[in-house]
């Protein structure tokens, strides 16, 4: 039911919960069993994509090679829930007050230590902050899933266009 929830929300973010469940082949009484409003609904699917964004933090080895390597393994990785993440961050409640999940920023710890590692070792521009380049790539990320999902992108190009765009920046470089 939440996987069928979090595909809906991904293509669709205003989804009502009649929508979610008949998504889900449910009632909505059923649905509000399991969920007492949006909120709750919301709040299921932050845990669930914390949970996976971790795995994939996990499985793109973080630490390990090239801080370039290693965050197109994050892209790699993260892509099968970028729609979910995109989704998540435009809901403005799981990011307002004292209810904030711990896993966010267990998250960003993690993705600015690979920035600030990338710095040290000379390979990323030291002009911006790991914590600035962490909220680039969120951006990156979801603009990728949304336009993939309308068809603006081919699926193929998502991990090539996030990477490169971030590492590259969008100045062209000048061969002197």
């Amino acid at each position: 039911m939440l996987r069928t929830a979090a595909a809906l929300l991904t293509r669709k973010a205003t989804a009502t919960m009649d929508e979610v469940a008949r998504a889900a082949g449910i009632g909505r009484a059923t649905l509000h069993r399991h969920f007492a409003g949006r909120e709750a609904l919301v709040r299921a699917l932050e845990e669930l994509g914390i949970r996976e964004l971790e795995g994939a933090l996990d499985k793109a080895r973080l630490d390990e090679g090239d801080a370039s390597d290693a965050l197109r393994r994050m892209v790699a990785e993260v892509e099968p829930v970028a729609g979910l993440l995109a989704f998540l961050v435009t809901e403005n409640q799981l990011f307002e007050g004292e209810q904030m999940n711990a896993g966010w920023a267990r998250i960003d710890a993690r993705v600015s230590v690979l920035f600030k590692r990338g710095q040290e070792r000379g390979e990323f521009r030291i002009d911006l902050t790991p914590a600035w380049l962490t909220e680039a790539l969120y951006g990156l990320i979801g603009a990728g899933a949304w336009a993939v999902q309308d068809g603006r992108v081919a699926a193929k190009d998502f991990q090539y266009m996030i990477a490169e765009l971030l590492l590259g920046g969008v100045r062209r470089s000048v061969e002197k």
